[in-house]
């Protein structure tokens, strides 16, 4: 099953060089999730063919235009081709009054009912959960309310093994064996050991989005061992003060989250316009963490459950 992500926009505060700002789509098991929605989302969305109306779960991590600029602009395209089903968006407090304001200044009716959920930037919280898999938020710093997000799949069923299954395997004995139970005769005997007819479950996928943060490594065990991490480097290390100061990180502070935290693959984002290339943001990541990618719109990013 699917666990692909699609960067729509990875440039920061302002586009630039034909950089979007900051927004991604997830599919997650057929579940379609937005993560941040920066002025122009919606066309990245209708030029990569996505299915926006499938989104039903949006992430919004802050405030900052460059990250909820494009929020109002889908929200009533989404009502004026028809859209009839609930909407769950998440985010800072101010988020549904933001929202609320701008669809009544504009007399938007809309024919659907948002969900509005009021992230804690202090604190880890799962913020929605399904049989498949879990979201849940990050503290990050960045001066303001401001939260990462963690998608993370349950752990799956054991598989059957189709070479062994044996004539006498009722549906309900399948049912069992998937669930990791051995199966007995009425007497209480053992007939079959889940073992001797099963296989180990597959892989559980995880993605972390780190957007705007001060380098923190509390971080870390939130993150630890994710399959995917993206985390933001607006600067190279040479300007580490200035993004102090700015409460972002550097492409070797991301790299070395990456590298405490025992990810797999990193996506560094979120570029200073003052970089016209990206390349060498890349080869500085890389000296500390050489699993590491851009994130580049358009381009999809997928976690294999092998």
């Amino acid at each position: 099953m699917a666990f692909q992500l699609k960067i729509l926009g990875a440039n920061s505060a302002t586009p630039a060089y034909g950089r979007h700002q900051s927004s991604q789509l997830l599919n997650l098991e057929n579940h379609f999730m937005l993560i941040d929605c920066g002025e122009g989302a919606q066309m990245q969305l209708l030029k990569y063919k996505a299915k926006v109306s499938r989104i039903n779960h949006i992430f919004i991590s802050h405030l900052h235009g460059d990250h909820v600029f494009g929020l109002i602009g889908l929200l009533n395209t989404l009502n004026l081709t028809g859209r009839t089903e609930d909407l769950y968006i998440y985010g800072p407090y101010q988020l549904s009054e933001m929202v609320t304001v701008q669809m009544r200044a504009t007399h938007a009716n809309l024919k659907f009912k948002i969900h509005f959920s009021v992230t804690d930037h202090l604190q880890s919280q799962v913020l929605y959960e399904n049989p498949l898999f879990t979201v849940h938020s990050l503290p990050l710093d960045h001066g303001i309310a401001c939260s990462g997000f963690l998608f993370r799949e349950k752990e799956k069923p054991r598989r059957i093994d189709k070479e062994k299954l044996k004539p006498d395997i009722s549906v309900a004995d399948i049912l069992d064996l998937k669930e990791g139970k051995n199966l007995y005769d009425a007497d209480g005997s053992l007939r079959y050991a889940n073992e001797a007819l099963t296989l180990p479950p597959k892989k559980s996928r995880s993605y972390a989005y780190c957007s705007d943060t001060r380098y923190q490594e509390k971080l870390i065990e939130y993150i630890e061992g994710v399959d995917l991490l993206y985390h933001e480097a607006t600067f190279m290390h040479d300007e580490a003060k200035k993004a102090n100061e700015r409460y972002h990180s550097t492409t070797i502070e991301a790299a070395t989250i990456a590298k405490k935290a025992n990810v797999t693959h990193l996506i560094i984002g979120h570029y200073s316009s003052r970089y016209k290339t990206l390349k060498p943001l890349l080869e500085e990541a890389k000296m500390v963490f050489p699993n590491t990618s851009l994130a580049l719109e358009g381009e999809d990013y997928f976690i294999d459950d092998k």
